[in-house]
């Protein structure tokens, strides 16, 4: 059973920046900042990223900020929403060669409230909007997705998610049991966990059997080339 556990000081960043989101406060608890959320995150994407590979061996990882580990100031410049931080511990794990959010993957996220586990795509570009349709409509491809999504929803609570459309793209149309899949213009699947797992041992164990349960969507996409 793996040993690791998030510090005191993940938790009481997390909800410090949440309830005070401000520079003033974070300059103020810098040091709750690198130990909470540097340190930490350095340390389970370390102890996660070698293991992940015992599901996906070509998952790619890298135990820094901008690598594996999402920088927690927020890009304001077009947003509406002006507070400076993220809420959010944000880890990346990728396929390809060059590390992005266009390829799938496994996700996490930790707040103060919960944590957030991930595999697949957030959303298609339209070449890969136009790949994926391609590969629902495909007999061999279109069942197999369908085989990917039992595959996962039979071994617990998690929902295939992507939906987008209320209505199927002009000119498409196939099986009724793939009809649903048209409507999607991304996909992936994960679980939301309270956030006292994180504070438990085992909990690294418990993160790879939910991205195991759940990687057949993701496998999916590399299978297709979707995303690559």
């Amino acid at each position: 059973m793996s040993g690791f556990v998030f510090p005191a000081e993940t938790f009481a960043f997390l909800a410090g920046i949440a309830a005070h989101n401000e520079k003033t406060w974070f300059d103020a608890n810098r040091a709750l900042y690198d130990k909470g959320y540097v340190e930490a995150g350095k340390g389970f994407v370390a102890e996660l990223g070698p293991r992940l590979r015992a599901i996906s061996p070509g998952v790619q990882f890298d135990p820094k900020v901008n690598g594996s580990i999402g920088r927690v100031n927020r890009d304001i410049r077009f947003s509406k929403d002006k507070r400076p931080y993220k809420d959010h511990l944000g880890l990346w794990f990728w396929h390809g060669d060059k590390k992005g959010w266009q390829q799938p993957g496994f996700w996490f996220g930790l707040t103060a409230q919960s944590v957030q586990l991930g595999v697949g795509l957030y959303g298609f570009d339209k070449p890969m909007l136009d790949d994926y349709r391609q590969s629902v409509l495909h007999p061999r491809s279109g069942k197999a997705l369908l085989a990917a999504v039992t595959a996962v929803t039979s071994k617990g609570p998690y929902q295939i998610e992507g939906k987008t459309r209320k209505r199927l793209p002009k000119g498409f149309t196939t099986d009724p049991d793939r009809l649903d899949y048209l409507l999607h213009e991304g996909l992936y699947t994960g679980i939301d966990l309270p956030v006292e797992v994180a504070r438990e041992p085992g909990f690294t164990d418990l993160c790879l059997e939910h991205y195991a349960n759940t990687w057949p969507i993701a496998k999916w996409l590399l299978d297709e080339g979707i995303g690559q």
